[in-house]
């Protein structure tokens, strides 16, 4: 199966290098004329990936029509409030037998579409699937073992599309509950956000570990409630990418608030995209009747309409409950 890579970023690079790996041509796709002739002359996408060599079967490109001329599986890599505006460029280099597969970790703005929904009505004649997982971009470049989870409304499919993106280093669980997967890496992006001020605010371990929990159980509820499986939020795509965002400074999103928590400018960062999920988020939320607390407070935060001591007071004076109970 041939695959393209949409996005020259750090998840798409890194994703083309695994596809890469055991020698198969793979597209990408970049806006950058500048980070796509690095990738083809001297292996290396130093914005974003550093010193990782890169494998010399990439054939980077800003051409759509080249990207795309051969795909059947087309992997999109990019932020996911750009998603709609980059698919809809591609649409006119697209096939109805090329799969669509959602790599962004994110709620449309404005919308609250699923990245899966924004695909479904941008591309509606490609059948579509979402990838996540605990993964970093680093990572997965260098070829370190990395588990990840493909959804498709169709398992069977999902199965399919697993074994043909397999490499070594890389391995693929399939799901069918495509809600699951994606609200869990949508949301653990926002629950990253606030384990990131809760370090940068030096608030302790002891802290950080209830945070992380609490967020969990929060995540689940939300997603449940729009439709998940509670066992996908306990898996790769939610418990796992969870862990994994919200206790390093690898994870864009736990950095930013890490800068959050420290007071200092946030401007300059890398994007986050939890930054622009978690209004989102706690606007469904809220729309649903589902409490959400440290959703909504990271929420207020990033818009200024609440700062982080005021937060924290807020979190901590919630009215006491049973552990289990849903709220």
């Amino acid at each position: 199966m041939s695959v393209a890579v949409v996005g020259a970023g750090a998840w798409g690079t890194a994703l083309a290098a695994a596809m890469a790996r055991n020698g198969q041509r793979v597209a990408l796709w970049g806006r950058d004329a500048g980070v796509v002739g690095e990738i083809n002359t001297q292996r290396r996408n130093r914005f974003y990936l550093g010193d990782a060599d890169l494998p010399e079967a990439i054939d980077a490109t800003t051409d759509a029509g080249t990207a795309l001329a051969d795909a059947d599986m087309v992997l999109l890599a990019v932020p996911a409030q750009t998603m709609r505006a980059v698919l809809t460029m591609m649409v006119p280099h697209l096939h109805p037998h090329m799969l669509l597969v959602s790599c962004a970790k994110g709620i449309e703005r404005g919308s609250g579409a699923l990245m899966t929904e924004v695909m479904g009505r941008t591309a509606p004649a490609n059948a579509n699937a979402v990838l996540s997982g605990p993964s970093f971009a680093a990572d997965v470049a260098r070829g370190l073992p990395t588990a990840v989870t493909l959804a498709m409304s169709d398992e069977a499919r999902a199965l399919a599309a697993c074994r043909a993106l397999a490499r070594p280093g890389l391995r693929l669980y399939a799901s069918g509950d495509v809600a699951g997967v994606e609200y869990g890496g949508a949301l653990k992006n926002v629950l990253a956000i606030a384990a990131g001020i809760v370090a940068g605010r030096g608030l302790g371990a002891s802290a950080q570990a209830a945070l992380t929990t609490r967020g969990f159980a929060e995540m689940s509820r939300l997603a449940v409630a729009l439709g998940a499986q509670s066992e996908t939020l306990a898996g790769l795509s939610g418990l796992g990418d969870l862990i994994l965002t919200c206790g390093s400074d690898q994870s864009r999103n736990f950095a930013h608030g890490k800068a959050i928590g420290r007071g200092e400018d946030t401007s300059g960062l890398k994007l986050a995209e939890g930054v622009a999920t978690a209004g989102t988020a706690a606007r469904i939320a809220g729309d649903h009747g589902i409490e959400a607390p440290i959703i909504a407070a990271v929420a207020a935060i990033v818009d200024g309409t609440l700062d982080v001591d005021a937060a924290i007071t807020t979190l901590l004076s919630r009215p006491i409950k049973p552990e289990t109970e849903k709220g």
